[in-house]
């Protein structure tokens, strides 16, 4: 039972983030990205710590500090890159390379095992992703723009299996807040040394801050990292292919973007390798002996 709400708590989230890409582009001023990733993340982390009003243990900061840098800081601004730089869809591609980084840098960092049934939904999984964003007009290789997104893969894969194993004892709310605000604070000095002026203000762009911060960040936070409390981090890791599909299905409603056959066996395959990776094996039948 608590497994099952876990796992619907952790839908959500990458559902969310795959509006990310078409909130950047159509909303938010050109070429911030810097601005972007600290308005995102800061001003909710220090609501959160305001309303919580509580202190991680003295001996908890430096590992608070390192995964804060790696979720917070290093995968917001390198996302937010990604999402200037290249199409929405092909961004959210190769930022879903996370649960095979999340598999490998268990494997070679804490010698966890990855079983078949998980290897094979990833891949499944994936291999939908790249029919779903095969469309050549949509593949514009820049190269700043794909070592980001891997970056932004990289530091989210890793700080999510630090988070599991250290299992710091810190309350859900008090945790992410502390997260969103270390995180914000170092992105602060970068954006005022490149970034600043943002310049004039549209109703436009407050909108698109507002949203990334209550239903792109607030909102989803609180979901994933209560549901990574229970949770496998490979086996959560496998949820984010939701936001490439989530991107899909928006760029089709508001875009106006047609689906092909091959993008909608693609969307099938995404669902599919998240099922197979998540659901018992005993749900499918009788396991062999």
């Amino acid at each position: 039972m608590v497994r099952s709400l876990a796992t619907a708590m952790a839908i959500l989230p990458p559902l969310l983030w795959g509006s990310t890409y078409l909130v950047t582009t159509e909303l938010l001023p050109a070429d911030k990205p810097l601005s972007a990733a600290m308005l995102r993340i800061l001003p909710v982390g220090l609501l959160l710590t305001l309303l919580t009003r509580q202190l991680p243990d003295r001996e908890h900061w430096p590992r608070l500090v390192v995964i804060s840098l790696l979720c917070m800081a290093v995968f917001h601004w390198a996302l937010f890159v990604s999402a200037y730089r290249l199409p929405g869809g092909l961004a959210a591609l190769l930022v879903t390379s996370q649960p095979l980084l999340v598999a490998m840098l268990g494997y070679l960092f804490f010698g966890s095992r990855v079983t078949f049934k998980v290897a094979a939904g990833i891949v499944v999984g994936l291999g939908g992703v790249a029919l779903v964003l095969s469309a050549p007009s949509r593949l514009a290789w820049d190269t700043v723009g794909i070592f980001a997104a891997f970056s932004a893969a990289l530091a989210m894969s890793l700080g999510t299996l630090l988070i599991k194993r250290w299992q710091l004892p810190i309350p859900v709310l008090a945790f992410t807040g502390w997260q969103l605000t270390i995180g914000g604070l170092a992105l602060l000095p970068a954006v005022l040394v490149f970034e600043m002026p943002i310049g004039p203000l549209e109703a436009r762009h407050l909108g698109g801050y507002l949203y990334l911060a209550l239903l792109g960040t607030l909102l989803p936070y609180l979901l994933w990292f209560s549901a990574l409390r229970y949770l496998d981090p490979v086996l959560i890791s496998t949820l984010i292919l939701l936001s490439p599909l989530s991107a899909m299905v928006l760029g089709y409603v508001v875009l106006g973007q047609t689906l092909t056959s091959m993008q909608l066996a693609g969307a099938a395959a995404i669902l599919t390798g998240i099922l197979v990776s998540n659901v018992p094996i005993g749900r499918f039948g009788k396991t062999r002996a």
